[in-house]
């Protein structure tokens, strides 16, 4: 038996462990699925893979190695506890045959008991996911005014779509935060008020910490002088349009999300973006 001693120092050398290797890959700026794959650490943070990789470690082995007490000897199973066990294990699977047969099927449904006893359902943080989404795309400019002859260049974010020549990229489990707030961002305006003017105004400074959010800047060398956000429908291309045009994507501009906006001039007392 494991005494509590001995689980938290486990936990705690495979937390510090997973640790290290996180920070190794953000300053290198590698794709954390190898993290993924190695330690079974969903959604960056998570522990629950992890928990039950701790359960693989015999106390009596780290007992050896270790200034740990020797755990005590248990007896054999009980035959009921077994026959308790092989029930439970044969009643999930055969009521796994309606949620894996939805999941393969063309029609799922999310959310959904196949069952009186409401055991083995399908489950999903949304009910329904539309092949058309909403994106908010941020543009900026270097020219000191705006004519209809601008030239906007794109911010690019490391995975939402953006550029429509740019293949989706796969970075699940990995959670992207900022990249799921623009997401929400496009569907209400309203959730964006308390961050998004802020960050505007950042990248309006070229401030490196906030740059850190996107995947390329258009304006290495200096700020842009204006900036400005504009909705667009986005759905993916079929096998025809892509092979044709090479774009992933098919886009249609909805419209302003935000106007052309500028840093404030520095003789005003409080910093912040004029237009807003």
């Amino acid at each position: 038996m494991r005494t509590p001693v001995t689980l938290l120092l486990e936990l705690g050398l495979i937390l510090a462990a997973l640790s290290v290797l996180g920070a190794v890959a953000r300053h290198l700026t590698l794709s954390p699925v190898p993290l993924y794959l190695l330690a079974g650490w969903p959604w960056a943070r998570g522990v629950s893979l992890v928990l039950l990789a701790v359960t693989a470690i015999d106390g009596a082995r780290a007992a050896a190695v270790l200034p740990l007490p020797e755990p005590p000897a248990f007896g054999a199973t009980p035959a009921w506890y077994q026959r308790v066990v092989i029930a439970v294990t044969v009643l999930v699977a055969v009521l796994s045959y309606w949620p894996i047969r939805n999941l393969l099927s063309r029609h799922q449904v999310m959310n959904y008991s196949f069952n009186p006893l409401h055991l083995v359902n399908t489950y999903g943080a949304f009910g329904g996911i539309e092949r058309i989404r909403h994106e908010v795309v941020i543009e900026g400019t270097d020219e000191p005014e705006i004519t209809d002859d601008t030239v906007w260049k794109e911010y690019d974010f490391r995975g939402k779509p953006g550029a429509v020549r740019r293949l989706p990229p796969q970075v699940a489990p990995y959670h992207l935060r900022f990249d799921w707030m623009m997401r929400f961002a496009a569907i209400s305006p309203t959730y964006a008020i308390p961050w998004f003017a802020a960050f505007l105004v950042k990248l309006l400074d070229n401030d490196p910490v906030a740059l850190k959010l996107v995947r390329r800047n258009p304006f290495p060398a200096s700020p842009p002088t204006f900036l400005r956000a504009r909705l667009y429908r986005y759905r993916f291309a079929d096998r025809h349009e892509l092979r044709h045009s090479g774009a992933w994507w098919q886009r249609t501009l909805v419209g302003d999300y935000v106007p052309p906006v500028m840093k404030a001039p520095p003789a005003r007392s409080r910093p912040g973006v004029e237009g807003f």
